[in-house]
């Protein structure tokens, strides 16, 4: 096995990855006041997870994999290891990540190992690793797959509707956003990240109008949109999904194009409703 691909559980990705040796999952832990506990694995019931928050009036929250579970992540074969984690400016996963390789060359010596922050979460996280899929199998240099993928990450772009913000609030994630419309009027603001902060790009009164905007503002910021792909994630609305997906290939021609179901972390923070698109 020439490379390996670690991600963190905020990671969305396809069926057909998920039992590939070449990839392995480092869960987060989700943690829905004194009722609900457990690692965001492969037995993730986001219908159970979702009915949990529903029936707690506490927030839910995360709690980051450890530096040793990172390291032990790292213990392979592979001649090249990637880590990709959510936005190190929402999570502890990146840090933890990076400790874990400090550990690992501790114990085992020098290996090709480089952990990515995604400043992204979700499917930005899958984008990336089809991008380092990608690179590997062309047979790049190890060095030049780094120095492509960190302007990969700058390059892409991340933008998200979802029906209420107060996961993101209370968990202290909105610390960029200067002002936020008040829910009761039923204004959905339009999100986006810069540099792994989250942003307000606008707003639309109602999910379908916000989606639409959201939908516009990629189609607006996309380059060269026929040498990348389309991907969205949605919490349990594949319906509001594809509408966002056709409204975008209308005027764009991808490569190719997923949609994913929320996971775990995607789903504590996008709620019921969510979508979360990347280019």
């Amino acid at each position: 096995m020439k490379y390996k691909i670690v991600v963190d559980s905020c990671c969305e990705l396809p069926e057909n990855l998920k039992n590939d040796p070449r990839f392995e999952i480092v869960p987060l832990t989700l943690i829905v006041g004194d009722q609900y506990e457990k690692e965001d694995n492969m037995e993730f019931n986001q219908r159970e997870f979702l009915d949990a928050v529903a029936a707690c009036p506490e927030c839910p929250k995360s709690a980051c994999p450890s530096p040793e579970r990172y390291q032990i992540a790292y213990e392979t074969e592979a001649e090249h290891v990637y880590a990709i984690t959510l936005s190190s400016k929402l999570s502890g996963s990146y840090n933890s990540a990076v400790l874990g390789k400090n550990l690992y060359h501790e114990k085992h010596g020098e290996k090709e190992l480089y952990v990515v922050d995604s400043k992204s979460a979700a499917c930005g996280e899958t984008q990336i690793v089809y991008k380092l899929m990608e690179m590997e199998e062309s047979g790049l240099a190890f060095t030049e797959i780094i120095e492509r993928i960190e302007q990969f990450v700058k390059d892409m772009n991340t933008y998200f509707v979802l029906e209420n913000l107060d996961t993101l609030r209370k968990n202290g994630r909105l610390s960029g956003v200067k002002a936020l419309v008040a829910s009761t009027l039923n204004i959905k603001p339009v999100m986006g990240a810069d540099d792994g902060s989250i942003i307000q790009l606008g707003q639309g009164i109602g999910m379908k109008k916000a989606l639409a905007k959201m939908a516009e503002a990629a189609i607006e910021q996309a380059v060269e949109a026929g040498k990348k792909r389309l991907m969205i994630t949605h919490c349990n609305n594949l319906k509001a999904a594809e509408c966002v997906r056709r409204h975008i290939e209308e005027k764009l021609h991808f490569k190719e194009t997923l949609i994913l179901d929320a996971a775990g972390v995607s789903s504590m923070y996008a709620n019921e409703g969510g979508v979360i698109v990347t280019i």
